[in-house]
């Protein structure tokens, strides 16, 4: 009688089966085989057996090319990957990996039929990342040999791998797969069985909520994969990502996290039903969210949805001058990004002193620029000289934009527009630069709220190239066109939205941080294998502890208290956690303490 997988020292996983030869299990089989594992293919398809043999070739081919590998090597590799149509060839495997299509019944009749198959210390493996990995494993002859192991597309260049235990799973089994990870140059994050497990988890219910902004056409598609990816600095924008993974799968998955979790932030948006219906599951039939080249292609080409490009619909006005209200990091990184522009700015604050210190910031900025080579310093002075520092809000009296940048604070704005109201001549346009207030709460300030608009620019502003452009129910064409073309002129990227909460960065962007604070406040998973998940396996600049550490717990909770009242929706109500430490000082890395501590300085 065999010796349970429990109790039982295992040996190193030397031969593998990969069942399922899709893009998955193809990506999956050559990192294993790269790594001098035997693997053993198995797909019920002759095609799809003989066309992963076809990539491996090609890939290999292609590191030979660039010098990652030896004629020799790419040989061995080839040589170690066998393919098969009958499960019979994974007797001899210590490892099995199942990378079907994400159906409980597929999955549990290839679970069944291994049963009978391999030997009872060989451990089976779901690739699933929407369903139970517990029902999987209760469904088996051996529970205990049965765990998730979730890589990312595309498996060789992708480094993070959960490695998922259900309450039966051995522990002997979690350590042999995890130990092969690291084998393969691969990052293990240990997770517990829920849907998504945690990149997905938080990746999944951001998606759906592009999804949902989209189609309730508060924001051209375009618009919103633009503002996540310059806003926020992820290598593709929700959409086009949902296309990539396909549109069926993510509703897939969404419907698996909903049945768990009763979120309607989870609840999947009906376009992606209709989408998913109606054939246009993404890039791998040609059309989705976007249309492509053709099936399978990455190539965007145009459709009826495709903006024009340059087709200004109204006239603007004319603007050559710009008065900046604020003296803080702010204020003065836009004025500094007017001047850059050639446009006479007049930088106001409070008081004469506040408005020089202002301009000697940017000063310094300037001569940075000047360092690196980013500038000549003839440009930096020229640049310098178009800024007139103010103590008075009088000296707008001649501009023809006035924007503020004063505290997140609707009082302290409504009162400035009251005095841009006074002092700003008939025919100025005046923005704010609010992330979370109601644009027309200052318009109607203002004795003409139809020249009022909100222009988002992003910390830090000379740096970061977007800006979401705020029209409110009474703002102009002619105001809208003319805040798109100082866009272009000042070298940023408008994308255009509505007067709503969150705008569209903030609404889909703090969401995911609040998901993110939940699984640690439930003990799902610690703050650095969330914040290594979503770096390792999303491509993200930051995990989400890291981020909102740097963007302030204070101001990330006002403006999930902003979206929440907005919205109404239990699933965006702020985090416990957040709260308490806010509650507790504890701000991020501007006290040295937030959901992490840091050195005073």
């Amino acid at each position: 009688m065999a010796t349970p997988l429990s109790d039982t020292p295992l040996s190193p996983l030397k031969t593998v089966a990969v069942v399922g030869l899709g893009t998955m299990g193809t990506g999956i089989a050559e990192v294993l085989a790269r790594a001098g594992r035997e693997v053993i293919g198995i797909d019920i398809s002759e095609a799809a057996a003989a066309q992963a043999v076809t990539a491996l070739e090609a890939s290999t081919a292609r590191g030979v090319q660039r010098g990652r590998c030896t004629e020799q090597e790419r040989a061995d590799v080839l040589a170690r990957f066998r393919t098969f149509t009958d499960l019979q060839a994974a007797a001899d495997a210590d490892l099995v990996i199942e990378v079907t299509p994400e159906s409980y019944d597929i999955k549990q009749q290839v679970f069944r039929a291994l049963d009978t198959i391999v030997r009872p210390e060989t451990i089976l493996a779901t690739g699933t990342n929407a369903l139970s990995v517990t029902r999987l494993a209760a469904d088996s002859a051996h529970p205990e040999r049965v765990l998730g192991l979730h890589f990312f597309n595309p498996a060789p260049a992708m480094k993070l791998v959960e490695v998922v235990s259900s309450v039966l799973t051995a522990p002997g089994a979690v350590a042999a797969v995890t130990d092969l990870a690291i084998e393969l140059g691969k990052e293990p994050v240990a997770v517990g069985d829920r849907p998504g497990f945690v990149a997905d988890g938080l990746l999944f219910g951001y998606l759906n909520q592009a999804a949902a902004m989209y189609e309730a056409k508060y924001a051209s598609r375009e618009d919103i994969d633009a503002a996540m990816k310059l806003g926020c600095g992820l290598p593709m924008g929700p959409l086009a990502l949902l296309d990539l993974i396909g549109v069926d799968t993510a509703r897939t998955v969404l419907e698996a996290m909903y049945a768990e979790s009763h979120d309607r932030l989870h609840a999947p948006a009906p376009i992606l039903k209709q989408l998913s219906e109606a054939g246009l599951t993404g890039r791998k039939s040609g059309r989705g969210f976007y249309s492509y080249e053709a099936p399978g292609s990455a190539a965007v080409v145009r459709d009826a949805l495709t903006p024009l490009e340059g087709a200004a619909l109204v006239e603007g006005r004319t603007i050559r001058s710009v008065g900046v209200a604020g003296s803080g990091t702010m204020a003065s990184g836009i004025a500094e990004v007017f001047a850059k522009a050639g446009y006479e700015v007049v930088l106001a604050a409070r008081s004469e002193e506040k408005a020089q210190a202002a301009k000697a910031r940017i000063g310094k900025s300037l001569s940075r620029s000047v360092d690196k080579g980013r500038m000549t310093a003839e440009a930096a002075a020229q640049t310098l000289e178009r800024i007139t520092p103010a103590g008075s809000y009088d000296a707008f009296s001649d501009v023809d934009l006035a924007l503020e940048a004063v505290a997140e604070d609707l009082e302290i704005k409504q009162q400035l527009f009251a005095t841009f109201d006074k002092v700003c001549k008939p025919g100025a346009i005046l923005a704010t630069t609010t992330s979370s207030l109601p644009v027309v709460a200052c318009a109607r300030a203002t004795s003409r709220p139809q020249d009022v608009i909100g222009m988002h620019f992003f910390n830090p502003a000379p740096a970061m190239k977007l800006v979401e452009v705020v029209r409110t129910v009474l703002t102009e064409d002619d105001v809208h066109a003319t805040v798109r073309e100082v866009c272009a002129k000042i070298r940023k990227h408008p994308v255009d939205c509505g007067d709503r909460a969150g705008f569209i960065v903030n609404a889909l962007l703090f969401p995911y941080l609040n998901n993110a604070i939940k699984m640690v406040q439930e003990h799902y998973a610690s703050l650095d294998d969330i914040d290594a998940a979503m770096k390792l396996g999303g491509g993200y600049p930051m995990g989400p502890f890291e981020l909102l550490d740097v963007v302030g717990l204070d101001v990330s909770l006002a403006i999930e208290k902003v979206l929440h009242r907005e919205f109404r929706d239990p699933g965006l109500a702020p985090a416990p956690l957040l709260e308490h430490l806010v509650a507790a000082g504890c701000l991020g890395r501007k006290t040295g303490r937030g959901f992490r501590e840091y050195a005073r300085r």
